[in-house]
């Protein structure tokens, strides 16, 4: 086969060489510039001119082309600081016989923001690839797992594709339900620590005296925060995490740095914080509940996830997903809502958000031995907020009053605790207590 070079006339190959990577340097084997291209040069502020016969340590910073050289192994997506930035470059040596005679130089990204913008990218059309083929069960942890196209879930979407890749932490806030663990997941796998443990401590499930241990881990076992270690920690509910046990962690954020429970040594970490929270973290400040400086610390980047009723621009392509994968999961094929069915489905408020949702679906399939999923498969609280109104049949007053009823018993029913439940329907406790006690509940 004849070379390149007597098929093609010099000005192509000059043109191929010019555009094949962004910037390139070859040197000989006493390091000097032999060729590069127009592009580099502009960017380091040198004509070829004068590059070309320079030693490549005098044009180019940090340049590492004499370990290529000398060692005959090439390195590959090495970083490289040039000019106040971080690059990725790739340096092979060139040989002639077996023997190295010089080595070929290319800046693959110019900017590591370019890559960890890229490895994201790449990540998400993968998902893409992969979304629909059969995956563990309970495990929907990708970006594309969460449903709804609406204004506010598309810009939630958008701010994880930007922030994944970094490691700043992430504070995520939204009702009971909402699925912030699977918008964590998602950060999680988009991230440059995807193929690390993402490890998961509900706050609100551990009680406080063994939740330290749990986090932090004792002299002679592991916490969460080592098991984390170069991955992601996930901390639920972290508005119930003690004031002792938040200095500890705040700690850890800005020093990296973990004592366990009964050792005198403190050990690194390198962990990435996501945080979410049911409750207002600012309210749980102001009652002194929750630590000022680790609130600034989580949330660098904040997520607030809407509730279920106030994103309906979703609920049908929601439901459906939902419906799906219950019918799958029963076995059923031939089944469908009835009119009125989805209508009570829309009309409820649903307090409980995506995960009442998920249920209500599931147990409905399962109730329905015809072909049609019928409004007595659904929970009495469902068709019970779904109330007419008859001309004459009870004042406006009445009616109001029905409906704060039903709202204060859905509100209470979800959230028992009553400061919580006052946090939510805007209520001082005193009126909450009043209107328990009015309306019997």
């Amino acid at each position: 086969m004849k070379p390149l070079a007597e098929h093609l006339p010099e000005s192509v190959l000059t043109q191929i060489l010019e555009n094949a990577f962004q910037w390139f340097v070859v040197v000989n084997k006493d390091l000097k510039i032999m060729y590069i291209n127009e592009d580099y040069c502009k960017f380091l502020e040198i004509s070829r001119e004068e590059a070309f016969g320079k030693p490549v340590y005098e044009v180019i910073e940090n340049s590492r082309m004499h370990e290529v050289i000398a060692t005959g192994k090439a390195q590959i997506a090495s970083a490289q600081f040039i000019k106040g930035t971080y690059m990725l470059a790739n340096r092979v040596p060139l040989r002639v016989d077996g023997e190295v005679v010089g080595a070929f130089g290319s800046v693959i990204f110019r900017d590591l923001n370019d890559w960890h913008n890229l490895s994201s990218n790449v990540k998400i059309q993968m998902e893409k690839i992969n979304f629909g083929k059969p995956t563990n069960e309970g495990s929907p942890y990708l970006l594309e797992n969460i449903i709804g196209s609406s204004k506010v879930i598309r810009s939630i979407k958008e701010t994880i594709q930007m922030i994944a890749p970094s490691d700043l932490p992430v504070l995520i806030q939204g009702e009971s339900g909402t699925g912030k663990e699977l918008f964590a997941h998602s950060i999680h796998q988009l991230s440059d620590r995807s193929d690390k443990p993402f490890i998961k401590l509900n706050c609100a499930a551990i009680p406080p005296e063994l939740l330290e241990s749990e986090l932090f881990g004792r002299a002679e076992t592991e916490g969460r925060l080592h098991l984390a270690n170069d991955g992601t920690l996930f901390l639920d509910d972290v508005g119930n995490m003690p004031l002792s046990v938040q200095v500890k962690l705040l700690r850890v954020m800005q020093e990296g740095l973990i004592e366990s429970i009964g050792s005198v040594q403190s050990k690194k970490v390198n962990v990435r914080v996501i945080a979410a929270s049911n409750q207002p973290l600012k309210s749980l400040i102001e009652s002194g509940k929750f630590r000022e400086d680790l609130y600034y610390r989580i949330q660098a980047i904040t997520l607030q996830l809407p509730p279920l009723r106030e994103r309906m621009d979703d609920f049908i392509e929601i439901t459906n997903y939902l419906f799906h994968k219950s019918l799958m999961r029963a076995g059923k094929r031939n089944l469908i809502f009835a009119t009125d069915t989805m209508e009570y489905l829309q009309a409820y408020h649903w307090p409980g958000n995506v995960r009442e949702l998920q249920n209500v679906v599931q147990a409905a399939v399962y109730l329905t031995n015809g072909e049609v999923i019928e409004p007595s498969a659904l929970p009495q609280q469902i068709k019970m907020e779904r109330t007419f109104y008859t001309i004459g049949s009870r004042t406006l007053s009445e009616s109001l009053e029905e409906v704060e009823r039903n709202i204060l018993h859905e509100t209470l029913l979800h959230h028992p605790d009553k400061r919580a439940a006052a946090n939510i329907l805007g209520l001082s406790r005193s009126t909450l207590y009043e209107k328990i006690k009015k309306y019997d509940l």
